[in-house]
């Protein structure tokens, strides 16, 4: 005879649900990758909660910070003109007067 449980979680007691486990594994993975060889796998998951939640919204923000420093340099520099046609890059305007053998 099979028992339905009347839980509504899958598993039973003190066990995380598969959704959980999964955002905890993903958070650990992320601060031990970004965080560039700081971070240990086993020091990131003996973490107390508080202190994981913290380093990894430390890192986000770093790379948010990062990448909207780098989307703003990129649209400052383009090598289409105002009329539409492709301007000669720097490095080749110098090179102009270079005559190779």
């Amino acid at each position: 005879m099979r028992r339905e449980s009347l839980y509504l979680l899958g598993l039973t007691f003190f066990g995380l649900t598969s959704q959980y486990r999964l955002n905890l594994f993903n958070q650990i993975h992320e601060i031990v990758f970004h965080g560039k060889g700081g971070y240990s796998w086993e020091i990131v998951y003996d973490m107390p909660i508080w202190l994981r939640n913290f380093t990894f919204n430390k890192i986000y923000e770093f790379y948010e910070k990062e990448n909207e420093k780098a989307k703003g340099e990129t649209s400052k520099q383009t090598l289409i003109g105002e009329d539409g046609r492709v301007k000669t890059p720097e490095f080749a305007q110098k090179a102009k007067g270079v005559k190779y053998k």
